[in-house]
This record gives structure tokens, C-alpha cells and sequence, in this order.
């Protein structure tokens, strides 16, 4: 889609952008900096990072520091300059069962192979406001802290290694067999190639561990909420460190380059009938960062973009992995901002022919 620049009104532009950095940072309040943010507002951090497709935690927290905390608008500026970033080349792939957890939990089981990790997380607390972070002590908190890690480093350290909790229905065959959609030509790659419907799964869940948190919520809540068939399990959900492993183009062997946080999870679907036998159905999702909301709305519409003949939009394909991107969604909703000046004055001009024909009824509606 083209638009004809606008002439003129250049310094009014220069001018605006001017006066966001005033309303930014026009206060009197401490400036914060980059990394305070990827601190204490990790969270967010890791949403922009997930969005923009970049695992950059410095950069991300730069990008949502310079959008006044604007998610979408951070996102958008981390992507922009991922563009710029040479490709060296791609990672091997990795077990998730060697990830380095920091919490890991099954709702499907009480009882799983290597226990239950809550970790960090406010899940089982109440959503009252602190008033206490008004006049937050550095002091205090790091008193805290430190107490805290006293009173657990007596506990048993957590085994490098956690056993898939759903391997245990895998090996009574009570998993339905995940075919593939469409002719899989291998690992696709969506920042490179154009997609085409239907998408191998590689390409869908590319889409998906890239898509915008809320777009992807509202679809995943439409389907467990009547309007698809998904009503999932948690067969398992798991935040920690993977390691990058990457092949020495030089040497060609390969070497762990560091690692990255992410956020795994495994939904088990209802019972389904397939291949003679009644089975489960299972879900994944797996996305940058500690966003626990994300990757169990992504595993959901792993699951309910894998039936025939979709009942619902959430089921179309299609439908999901063209409207979950929050950066190209943002994108279109925002240039309704731009000038459009030639197209409503036509608009315009076509209802007044209208209305000024003659003999046309008062009562007629254009």
C-alpha cells in the first residue's frame, strides 16, 4: 500500500517529536535508566523482546525506555533494528529437557518427576495493591533479599536436568501422533521466506512465538471459551536458560555461545477419537522471556489450529497468524492517522453528487 508524502510542515514534525521527549522525560522525577528497567521491569522487558524477535535484553530495555513504555511502539523500534543486524547463521536445536529451570509446573499432575517448582511468580497471592513500593528502602529490600537467600541455600540444589512430564502419556500411547499441515518442505523461516496457507507448523509456531500477547489471549480465550473445542490442561510449564548451540563455521564443531530465558508450555487437550482410539491432544508453545500468558495461548492455538476444517476463527489458520502480529496490526490501525485527504475528499464528493441528485426521496439513504 502507497501514500503520497505530505509537503510542508516540517518543523510542526520536528516540533512533535520534540515535545514527546518533553513528555517523557519533562518531569521532576529521576530519569531511569536502561538497565533499572531490565532489573525491575523485566516483565515488560521480555514482552518487548518476544514481540520484536530479538533476544536482546540491553537493547529491549533501551527500546521500551525510549517508547515512554509503550509495548507495541518498543516492539516496533527492537524489530526495525533487528533489520539491520547481519544473519551469521542459525543455531542447532536444543532439548528443552536440559533447560536450566527457575520454575516448572504440571496442573495436569500433582505428583511429577522431580517435583513441582513454583519459582518466581505472584500466582498464588492476591492482587492488592502494595502501597508499601511507595517508599520503597533499597536497604530494606535488599535486607530482604539476602535473608531470604540465607533461609534457601540449605535446600538441595535443583537437578541440572527435569524428565517432559508429558512423556508419561507419550509412552502409554495416550498422545494423539502431531501430522504435519500441508507439504513440510523442513524448517521454514518467516523472516525470510513469504508465507503461503497452508503454513508448515515450523512457520506457524515462528508466527506465534513472535506474536503480540494480547491478540494471541483474546484468540486462545475465544476457543476455551466456547467458540472452538480447546479446553486445555497445563501438561507442563517451565521458565529457565537454554543454551545457544552453534556450529563453528570455521572448525565446524559445535559450541554453546551462551543462553537465553524462555518460557515452555504444554497443553493437553480433552479426549479426542482418533486412529481407532481415544487419545489426548497436545499443544506447544514456547517464546522469549518469562511471559507465562503468551505460551499458553500459543500452545493453545498450536492445538486448535491442528483440526481439518475450522468451526471457529481461532481453528482458520489463516485467520490466526495473519492478525496476532501486534506490529503489523499496530502499523495498519495507526496510518489511519496519516493523511487520507484525497481519498475522503473523493468519498466526499461522491455523497454530495448524492445527495444533490434530483428527484431523490429526503428519506433516501445513501
Amino acid at each position: 500500500m502507497g501514500y503520497v508524502a505530505v509537503r510542508g510542515g516540517a518543523a510542526a514534525i520536528e516540533n512533535a517529536e520534540k515535545f514527546s521527549e518533553v513528555r517523557r522525560a519533562g518531569g521532576d522525577a529521576t530519569l531511569l535508566q536502561p538497565e533499572q528497567i531490565r532489573e525491575q521491569l523485566h516483565l515488560a522487558v521480555d514482552r518487548v523482546m518476544g514481540e520484536g524477535s530479538l533476544y536482546a535484553p540491553d537493547l529491549a530495555a533501551l527500546a521500551f525506555k525510549q517508547a515512554a513504555g509503550d509495548t507495541f511502539e518498543a516492539a516496533f523500534i527492537l524489530r526495525s533494528y533487528r533489520t539491520t543486524l547481519p544473519r551469521l547463521g542459525y543455531s542447532e536445536p536444543v532439548a528443552t529437557e536440559g533447560m536450566r529451570v527457575i520454575r516448572r509446573i504440571s496442573a495436569a499432575f500433582k505428583d511429577i518427576p522431580g517435583g513441582q517448582i513454583l519459582g518466581p511468580t505472584p500466582d498464588y497471592t492476591l492482587r492488592l495493591l502494595d502501597f508499601e513500593l511507595q517508599d520503597e528502602s533499597v536497604s530494606q529490600t535488599r535486607q530482604r533479599i539476602q535473608q531470604l537467600l540465607r533461609d534457601t541455600e540449605r535446600l538441595q540444589p535443583l537437578p541440572e536436568r527435569f524428565p517432559k512430564v508429558v512423556e508419561m502419556l507419550r509412552r502409554e500411547g495416550l498422545l494423539v501422533q502431531r501430522h504435519a499441515s500441508g507439504e513440510d518442505p523442513g524448517l521454514a523461516d518467516i523472516t525470510r521466506q513469504a508465507m503461503a496457507f497452508p503454513a508448515p507448523r515450523s512457520a506457524q509456531l515462528q508466527t506465534l512465538a513472535r506474536g503480540e500477547t494480547g491478540g494471541m489471549l483474546a484468540l486462545a480465550y475465544s476457543n476455551m471459551r466456547g467458540y472452538g473445542s480447546v479446553h486445555p490442561v497445563i501438561g507442563e510449564l517451565r521458565v529457565g536458560f537454554l543454551p545457544v548451540p552453534f556450529k563453528n563455521p570455521r572448525t565446524g564443531s559445535v559450541e554453546c555461545i551462551g543462553e537465553v530465558q524462555v518460557t515452555e508450555a504444554e497443553v493437553i487437550a480433552r479426549l479426542t477419537a482418533a486412529e481407532g482410539s481415544a487419545r489426548f491432544s497436545l499443544g506447544y508453545g514456547l517464546c522469549f522471556g518469562h511471559n507465562e500468558t503468551k505460551a499458553i495461548a500459543m500452545a493453545v492455538l498450536d492445538r486448535a489450529m491442528s483440526g481439518g476444517e475450522p468451526a471457529a476463527p481461532s481453528e482458520d489458520q489463516e485467520f490466526v497468524l495473519t492478525h496476532v502480529d501486534g506490529i503489523e496490526s499496530m502499523g495498519f490501525c495507526n496510518h489511519y492517522k496519516l493523511p487520507h485527504y484525497v481519498t475522503f475528499q473523493s468519498e466526499l464528493d461522491r455523497l454530495r453528487r448524492i445527495q444533490a441528485r434530483p428527484g431523490r426521496p429526503k428519506d433516501e439513504q445513501p
